[in-house]
Parts: C-alpha cells; structure tokens; sequence
C-alpha cells in the first residue's frame, strides 16, 4: 500500500471533491462539483444520484494518472443514508429541510439532555435524530423492516466496498444519537430502536474490505483498492492539525473555516471535559475526535453568512491579490464604525436569536468586505470563548487566507498563539494521515501578526449590541 497513491473523497455541504495523493503526500490532482439539491416532492434531498456520477467520472480520470491503493471519504455529519438489499430505501434527506413544527415540538421532548450527549437541540434536521423521526414520522413502517442506517460519509465507504459501517466521530457530532463521555448510544436511539439498525461500529481509519467489482469495472481501478471507514470532516481538519508540533496532543483549538466554521478545542492531558459547562443554547456541543476522546466545540455558519452578505457574485473575502488593500481599509471601517450584527443564519451561532444587519454599511464595496472580515473574527471571537479557548489556536480552511479575519482573531487574543498553515486541502490530510499515520506536513505554520489597530473598543461596542440583540429576540 505504500507505494500506492491514496482518493480522498470530501463530500461537504456545498461542495463535493475529490484529491489524489501521492504516497509522500503530495496531492497529484483535484476535481470538484457543486452539490444540487434535490426535490422529491415530500422534502428535499441530498444529491446522492448526481454525488455518485460525479465520484465515478472522478476515479476513472484518476485512475489513468497513478496506481491507486486506498480511498477514504470524509463528509458533513447532518446526513444519513438508509439502505436494504444493497439500495437506498429513501433519498438522504438534506438537514436545511424545514422539519414540521408539530413533529420537531414533539421530538424535542423526547430527546437525552445536553449532558449525555453533548448535542444542542439545532434547527430543521441538523440533529440527526430529527431527521430519522421525520422519516419514521412520514413513513411508519419503515423502521419496521430490515433496513440498516449509514452516517453520511460511511454511505460512500459502503457504496465503494459493499460493507456496511458506522464510526464514531460521524455518530457523535450533534446527532442525538450518541453519549460522548459514556460510549454509549443515547436512550433516544435505544428506546426508538434506531439503534439496532445502526451499521456496526468501525474505527475511522479501518479498512472496510475492497473496492467491489462493480466499482472496478465501471471506474478502471484495481480490484487491490481499499476502501477505508472514513470519517467526519471536522475532526479530519484537527487529525491534519494535530500533525503540527505546536498543536499535536496540547492545549489547543483548532478553528475549521468553510461554510460552517467549527471551534474545536483539545483539552490538555489530565483535564476532564465537563459537558455541563458548556451552552447549548448558543451552539456549543461536544464532538468525538477519531480516538473516541470528547472534544468540547461551537459553531456558526460562517461561509453561509459571509456569501449572504458580499454575494455570490462579488469579489471574496479570501482573494489573495486583494488582501493588502483589505489590510489597509480597517482604520476607515473602525473610524466610521461600520458594523454587522448577527446572525444571518437564523438558529445558529452564539447569537442564535440575533437579527442580522448592517449597523452602518459602507458605500465603499472595499469597505463592506473588509467590515466582513471583521465580523466575522468577532463571531469567532464570541464562539471562542463560549468553549474556553485558550494557548494556541490553528485557523485552517479556505478562510485562513483572509488576512483581516485571521489578524483581527490575533488581535483580539492576545494572550494566544494564532497560526495559520499555508497548506491547502487540511480536510484531506487529515483523512491522508489515517492511511499513512507516519505523513508530516508540507509546511510548517505560521504565526499570523495582530492587525495594528486596537479592536477592544469596537468589539465591546459590538457585543454589547449583539448580547442585546439576543436577550430581546430570544
């Protein structure tokens, strides 16, 4: 295996992907497809149909560029797949489907408190279990029958090899179906008999068994291909940054930026993590890391809010060219005091009940983007305290390349080591190190230098306001 090339394929939200690794770990290729979503006439679905064309079109081109040994999936942890007799019984629901009012109200009774699981009640089907009530709400008699339930990224593995998974950090991050600390699954999933249809437990990094000859014959690939358990994409993101000396097993946080930007803080060896402490209500939950090890976390919806407010159309955040004169616009930002409130993406973050809006936005398109940038570093800031963050703190993800947001974070806290790593795809090196656990980093990381200008007055006023904000509307 060693000598062979490794797939990661990275099935996010907004975007699937797929990279080719050499055996040193030097990515040889990419591809990438924006997911559709789906309407089945009774909800909306994932695009597992048009994920799977585009997976299939991606490891024949690839296999014609190297010998490969290994894949391994990685994917968001809000999606499931129910399969019998080698199909899927239903379409993957999508977790922005609105959940009905009635069937969430009568869900939320029933769900394990925040304390053993570690998983705040989100909204529409972000918690797994809802989506798996809805489902057995809107179709009775399915959990009646022989099906078997698949974590989203173990969907792919099974699809690939034929044998079915589940695995740890996919089954404990916001799900309702787990209990960190215990080990256990939750007794919602118990007493709902969810449970038993589970696929049997699989570390991340295990092999699953070989690429099936379906999967061969349609792809060009070897019958030798393994196919690895997988695992969910945040916690690839802190296995990619634990590579790192400064990081490794010492108190740190590790802050994932893409369309959900997740704060996920190793505790140092010797202290407990105390669930309790934690607030749900502001989005605060515990996730798994891929040696079962609880892992305190908050989270906002970061890339989603950011798109909202400078437009799919407009010049981003994270542009490289455009990053001095982002730099340089901060003092006219903070002298007229241009500001976002939260949130924009209702539900979610530490100011969940917040009604986003521009305080005062700028004429200026410079302005507005640079005034986003540092909203966004203040509801980082927020979400960062919220599970104690303190020492080092690693930025990785396409966000980190923006110099306002990522010097703004340095600025605020000053009392940590900010860094970021200027090597790309942190999602798939984690997912990399599973299969070669020996993998050093490209690069070493980087220190990021505090903005000049002082951000406390600006901050204060902001999260006054915010903290407002959300007392009124909660």
């Amino acid at each position: 295996m060693r000598g062979r090339a490794t797939v990661v394929l990275d099935v996010g939200k907004t975007l699937s992907k797929l990279s080719l690794w050499d055996p040193d770990g030097r990515q040889i290729a990419y591809r990438s497809r924006a997911n559709d979503r789906i309407d089945t006439g009774a909800y909306t679905a994932l695009d597992a149909e048009g994920i799977e064309e585009f997976v299939a079109e991606s490891l024949t081109s690839f296999a014609r560029l190297a010998d490969i040994g290994a894949i391994i999936p990685v994917s968001h942890g809000a999606g499931a797949a129910i399969i019998a007799d080698r199909e899927l019984v239903l379409p993957p629901l999508d977790y922005e489907h609105p959940i009905p009012a009635a069937i969430r109200r009568d869900y939320d009774t029933q769900r394990d408190p925040f304390t053993a699981t570690g998983s705040p009640a989100l909204p529409d089907g972000l918690n797994l279990g809802a989506q798996l009530y809805y489902l057995e709400a809107t179709h009775p008699d399915l959990f009646d029958t022989e099906i078997t339930i698949l974590p989203w990224a173990q969907y792919w593995s099974w699809l690939l090899s034929g044998v079915a998974a589940s695995e740890i950090t996919s089954l404990g991050c916001h799900t309702d179906l787990w209990q960190p600390l215990a080990r256990t699954p939750s007794e919602l999933s118990v007493r709902r008999g969810w449970s038993r249809h589970i696929a049997p437990l699989q570390p991340a990094g295990a092999v699953l068994g070989r690429i099936t000859p379906t999967w061969a014959r349609r792809t060009g690939l070897w019958h030798h291909v393994e196919v690895y358990c997988g695992l969910h994409d945040s916690n690839a993101a802190l296995l990619a940054a634990r590579a790192f000396p400064e990081i490794a097993e010492n108190e740190s946080t590790v802050l994932s930026t893409g369309t959900w930007f997740v704060g996920m803080r190793t505790p140092a060896a010797g202290v407990s993590v105390d669930i309790a402490s934690l607030d749900e209500k502001r989005d605060c939950l515990v996730n798994i890391d891929a040696f079962g090890n609880p892992i305190p976390s908050s989270r906002f919806m970061g890339g989603r809010e950011i798109e909202l407010l400078t437009g799919l159309d407009t010049r981003r955040i994270d542009i490289r060219p455009d990053q001095p004169v982002l730099v340089a616009s901060v003092t006219n930002v903070l002298d007229t005091d241009a500001a976002v409130l939260p949130t924009l993406a209702p539900g979610c973050g530490p100011f969940p009940h917040g009604r986003g809006r521009w305080t005062s936005m700028p004429d200026d398109e410079t302005h507005r983007r640079t005034a986003v940038c540092l909203y966004a570093a203040l509801i980082a800031d927020a979400a960062l305290d919220l599970v104690g963050a303190r020492e080092r703190l690693l930025i990785e993800g396409r966000f980190s390349e923006s110099e306002v947001f990522v010097r703004a974070l340095a600025a605020l806290r000053p009392n940590t080591h900010v860094y970021v790593s200027h090597a790309r795809s942190d999602v798939s090196f984690g997912a990399l190190r599973l299969v070669h656990p020996e993998l050093q980093p490209p690069t070493s990381l980087v220190r990021v230098l505090p903005l000049a200008e002082s951000l406390y007055s600006y901050r204060d006023r902001w999260r006054q306001e915010a903290e407002r904000t959300e007392r009124a509307s909660a």
